[in-house]
């Protein structure tokens, strides 16, 4: 497919020779003017996929309980940032403030909320929809602008959405595997050598994976991204730093491992990662066992790997649905159970198992996940 990032493309690879999965990334999600964030409706059934706060409101519910009470076992910071990155079209936000403002009116008084977006169309939806609470809320563009105050810090889907590098194992030799062009001009992939320090640290990533690689295993990928764990670094600096914790939702894989996640997605379907740069989202899974090692290395406590099914219902996921369901008839109570089994069930289709939560803090919280196991899936 043709698209105006095509052109642009193909002319830094004439120039510059392949380019990284990371920077074909970058262009294709993030230009200015043509990429997928800029340009595109991507959230919601009418978009290209759903999250789990446009799913159902009960999802931001619980998650603003999860920030009062570490609120509360943070003790009572005020005044405290309540930061969220990557805030899409403002819904979660929108659903956390609102059961603060009715179950934890002295936290959220006590808190200054801050949105850390880049996008500007994005921006400019969620302060529409944040502005009947009538509260000073802040857009920044990183999270290096945000203030040096105690935070709790909320992303959905946020890390599945950097960028990443691919390496691929051939001949007991690490290579990147790149973007160039074929001799029709089309994208494709290229394998390219490594400089021998690179080879060496790709290598020492492979040997600590949970499952080490054979040297006789050809072609296999292993993922990592540079990128994410440079913002979980600087995010576990500042929480180290000042205090606070973080709650990070995101699906992926609990240990680093072997195989190809680059994915992209348009209109709830699988398409090629290289058809149309700018058309279709561009996600790949998350390397929890990676970003937790950065928040551990700043001396913040990390709390258990869980799935999100059994964290939502930890919170009260099935008690708040049948207050919810209590006063509908039986399609509205239907359709809530259908909300919970997307949120919280281990189907093909649902969230619970595939979402994992990784949560942080500058000191152990009395709540879930901190206080459930690890691993912890749900059942039906």
């Amino acid at each position: 497919m043709t698209t105006p990032l095509l052109g642009r493309i193909a002319k830094e690879v004439e120039a510059r020779g392949p380019i990284s999965i990371e920077r074909y990334w970058q262009i294709a999600l993030f230009d200015r003017r043509h990429g997928y964030y800029s340009s595109r409706e991507p959230f919601g059934r009418g978009g290209d996929f759903v999250t789990a706060p446009e799913v159902s409101q009960m999802f931001g519910e619980l998650l603003g309980a999860w920030v009062a009470a570490a609120w509360e076992g943070l003790g009572a910071p005020n005044p405290f940032l309540l930061a969220e990155i990557g805030p899409g079209r403002g819904t979660l936000m929108a659903d956390m403030l609102r059961t603060l403002r009715k179950s934890a009116p002295h936290c959220m008084a006590a808190s200054r909320i801050r949105l850390v977006e880049t996008s500007e169309r994005l921006a400019a939806l969620q302060a529409v929809k944040l502005e009947g609470f009538d509260l000073p809320i802040k857009r920044v563009r990183g999270v290096e602008e945000l203030e040096t105050l105690p935070a709790i810090v909320v992303a959905n889907e946020l890390f599945d959405a950097i960028a990443i590098r691919q390496f691929v194992h051939q001949q007991g030799k690490w290579h990147e595997r790149r973007i160039g062009l074929n001799g029709e001009g089309a994208l494709e992939f290229v394998i390219i050598p490594l400089e021998a320090d690179e080879a060496e640290a790709i290598a020492g990533i492979a040997a600590n994976s949970a499952k080490p690689l054979p040297h006789s295993e050809e072609g296999a990928i292993l993922e990592v991204s540079p990128a994410r764990e440079a913002l979980a670094s600087t995010l576990a600096e500042r929480l180290a730093t000042h205090g606070g914790a973080g709650l990070f939702i995101d699906y992926g894989h609990g240990m680093t491992g072997f195989g190809d996640t680059f994915q992209a997605m348009s209109e709830h379907r699988y398409v090629s990662v290289l058809d149309g740069p700018g058309e279709a989202d561009l996600t790949s899974h998350v390397d929890f066992a990676r970003l937790a090692a950065c928040f551990a290395d700043k001396g913040l406590s990390v709390a258990p790997l869980v799935g999100q099914g059994p964290f939502l219902l930890s919170l009260g996921l099935l008690e708040r649905a049948g207050r919810l369901g209590a006063p509908l008839g039986e399609a509205g109570r239907e359709a809530i159970r259908a909300d919970v089994q997307r949120l919280a069930g281990n189907g093909p289709k649902d969230m619970g198992d595939l979402f994992k939560i990784l949560a942080v803090a500058s000191a152990p919280l009395p709540l879930p996940p901190f206080t459930l196991r690890p691993g912890d899936g749900f059942a039906n």
